[in-house]
């Protein structure tokens, strides 16, 4: 025996399209009522192009930002190594400075009043240079309005004090020679035991056994 619906098939079509149309009307209220719950609003179309039109435009300021960011920063850098070099080249010119004043006022030595002395030792200065060695030099001059040639030795002689005792160390002469018309200046280093403490310094310019000038000083640090 078959069992045979009651409805006709045209309104099973109509049925069947009729619930179809819920479930798409329902679909379609749900997804609406999801955006409005997000807070967008579905036709506004021109807001969401505005909102993209100002991500491009803040993506562009972020990289002008940091192209400008990393120039200065450049800059800086080379600002510095400027500067650096500035300051080197301060220190430079005040070490400069210092030993052209110690030149001057070791020339300003022939500007002084001559004595009746020929052959004179004038500006002589020493130093401690390390804990063995003294440095020194000496300005020589020939004073006579015609002056010859002078050949001779310049003696050093270093005194002071070794373990508490008196200490003296002599170069001699020869170790030293003299050759000057007018003014010769000359330098040297002497060395000293470790330990010693060297005060003061004494050169004596010689021609033969003849002493032609004598001049003595102080040893500064």
């Amino acid at each position: 025996m078959a069992i045979r619906s009651g409805l006709p098939w045209p309104l099973r079509w109509l049925l069947v399209a009729v619930v179809l149309g819920l479930s798409a009307a329902v679909a379609l209220w749900a997804f609406e009522f999801g955006r409005e719950m997000a807070g967008l609003d579905p036709l506004d179309t021109q807001a969401l192009a505005r909102l993209r039109d100002e991500n491009e435009r803040l993506r562009s300021e972020l990289a002008s930002a940091s192209a400008v960011a990393n120039t200065a920063d450049s800059l800086l850098t080379a600002e510095r190594a400027a500067q650096a070099g500035l300051v080197a080249q301060i220190r430079q010119l005040e070490t400069d400075n210092q030993t052209l004043k110690s030149d001057l006022g070791f020339f300003e030595q022939l500007l002084k009043p001559t004595t009746d002395v020929d052959l004179g030792v004038r500006g002589l200065q020493a130093r401690q240079a390390s804990p063995t060695q003294v440095s020194w030099r000496v300005l020589l001059v020939q004073a006579s309005k015609n002056p010859v040639l002078f050949k001779g030795g310049l003696e050093v002689t270093y005194r002071g004090s070794l373990q508490g005792a008196p200490w003296s160390r002599t170069e001699p002469a020869s170790q030293h020679p003299i050759a000057l018309t007018q003014y010769l200046k000359m330098e040297g280093r002497g060395n000293v035991p470790a330990g010693a403490v060297v005060q003061n310094i004494t050169v004596r310019v010689l021609q033969g056994a003849a002493v032609k000038s004598v001049l003595s000083a102080p040893v500064g640090e």
